[in-house]
């Protein structure tokens, strides 16, 4: 089976009867889907410090919520550092988070929620280093999850975690790798060591749970985006997890995943 058209996974509102009248929204009538991030070979720093439709930095609650993070820090490193703990732990980590909209994926929406999956996270990174004065750009790779849930691996049919995000930060002169991912709450009911980031090494995600198993295996790296490639990260997820996406589509992907782990 081919990957859906990221078209298909919409909602739209029909009418239900006389008694409530709803309008019919036709697929002409929908506003213009965002620009679609594209695969990037650009190295010059300046290029990735700009706002877009996703990495809404210039929101006032973007904007403020770096400021307020970063306060006090002296050189960019210490900035990517308290930022990077700021978004890995004050968002929860949560895959039953998926929505299909483009609003959904806005970095404003996910620090307003509190809550999002690699995807949202990874764009909210972006947008408050991009606030700070920092060069950022996301980034995209398919990895092996070992310690995922029983229900959650139901939901996908196979441990590969595709598109698993990063980000890209220029750093010291180079592009380092982050990944504030997994909330150290949650890491800590897997018996997951909790992902760091120091500003210097590659942060990319946790080969070993706190017992030593393997935990996550690097499988391909899509690599660094201009911007967020929602389009075909979905198309790629309907293709791959139709019955995760068919789910979501129903509004019966719903759990709480923390809960689902072992507790320690």
């Amino acid at each position: 089976m081919g990957p859906m058209p990221f078209a298909a996974l919409y909602r739209f509102e029909f009418p239900l009867g006389s008694g409530q009248r709803k309008i019919e929204t036709a697929m002409t009538d929908l506003p213009p889907a965002p620009p679609e991030g594209k695969k990037t070979r650009e190295s010059d720093p300046a290029k990735f410090r700009h706002a877009t439709y996703y990495i809404n930095f210039d929101h006032p609650a973007v904007a403020d919520f770096a400021a307020d993070r970063t306060r006090g820090a002296t050189t960019d490193i210490d900035k990517a550092v308290r930022l990077f703990y700021a978004v890995r732990d004050e968002i929860r980590y949560d895959p039953y988070s998926l929505r299909f909209g483009p609003e959904f994926y806005r970095a404003s929406y996910t620090l307003e929620q509190k809550i999002g999956w690699c995807v949202p996270k990874g764009v909210l990174m972006t947008a408050v280093c991009r606030a700070a004065g920092l060069s950022a750009r996301p980034g995209y790779a398919d990895v092996r999850n070992h310690l995922t849930s029983p229900r959650l691996m139901d939901l996908m049919g196979t441990d590969i975690f595709s598109y698993h995000g990063y980000v890209e930060i220029w750093l010291g002169g180079r592009w380092v790798k982050a990944t504030p991912v997994f909330d150290k709450a949650l890491c800590d009911r897997f018996r997951v060591v909790a992902q760091e980031f120091d500003g210097g090494k590659d942060s990319l995600f946790q080969q070993f749970d706190a017992d030593g198993r393997r935990h996550m295996e690097y499988v391909k790296d899509h690599g660094p985006y201009d911007d967020l490639p929602l389009k075909e990260i979905m198309d790629d997820f309907a293709w791959r997890y139709p019955k995760y996406t068919e789910r979501q589509k129903q509004g019966q992907l719903k759990g709480d995943f923390a809960a689902e782990a072992k507790p320690v």
